[in-house]
């Protein structure tokens, strides 16, 4: 298949309504997937994982890791435009495993608010490390004060709490990497 075929084919592909095409020509095989197609087929087997009791992928319950080996994307050149290079690990925002409950003593238990980071940045639970930490399991805190400092790029940055609460636990760790969004701690409002 010469180039200008090539080049003619992806441009029908990407003007029609198909999610995808598979073309086999002697010993070429070429394979073409809209990235709405390799997300549904990943979201999918990610739903599927989901019902497999002990089938949470290697992230655990973060998240289920899909590789695009194991969604069956062929084709050096969709797999990368898609999503990155081939076998590469697609990973979906989806929990492993769902937990429900109408009992309503663990409704209760569950009630808190969590505090989320606003910021990339390596959290730091006092300001020194034999200093006690600023909002232990416990305390309640005022609106305005400090909850823990996060550093990112050398600046330290207090994270203040919005509102009166009362900390039920920490998610991380002294000198932990917390990630933009990941739960720091979590509280129930005073």
């Amino acid at each position: 298949m010469d180039d200008k075929t090539l080049i003619s084919l992806v441009e029908k592909f990407g003007a029609s309504d198909l999610a995808e095409l598979t073309l086999e020509d002697g010993a070429t095989r070429l394979v073409l997937r809209k990235e709405t197609a390799i997300r549904a087929i990943a979201a999918a087997a990610a739903v599927g994982a989901q019902e497999t009791p002990g089938a949470a992928g290697a992230q655990g319950a973060a998240g289920t890791l899909v590789t695009l080996s194991a969604l069956g994307v062929s084709g050096a050149q969709g797999a990368q435009s898609a999503l990155g290079a081939p076998g590469a690990p697609v990973h979906l925002g989806l929990p492993a495993r769902i937990e429900t409950s109408n009992d309503p003593a663990s409704l209760a238990a569950s009630a808190g608010e969590m505090v989320t980071s606003p910021i990339v940045a390596t959290f730091y639970a006092s300001p020194t490390p034999d200093a006690p930490a600023y909002a232990p399991v416990g305390k309640r805190v005022k609106s305005g004060e400090t909850l823990c400092i996060l550093e990112a790029m050398k600046m330290m940055n207090h994270l203040e709490a919005e509102f009166d609460c009362e900390i039920i636990s920490v998610k991380a760790k002294n000198g932990d990497l917390v990630e933009y969004g990941q739960s720091i701690f979590e509280v129930k409002r005073t």
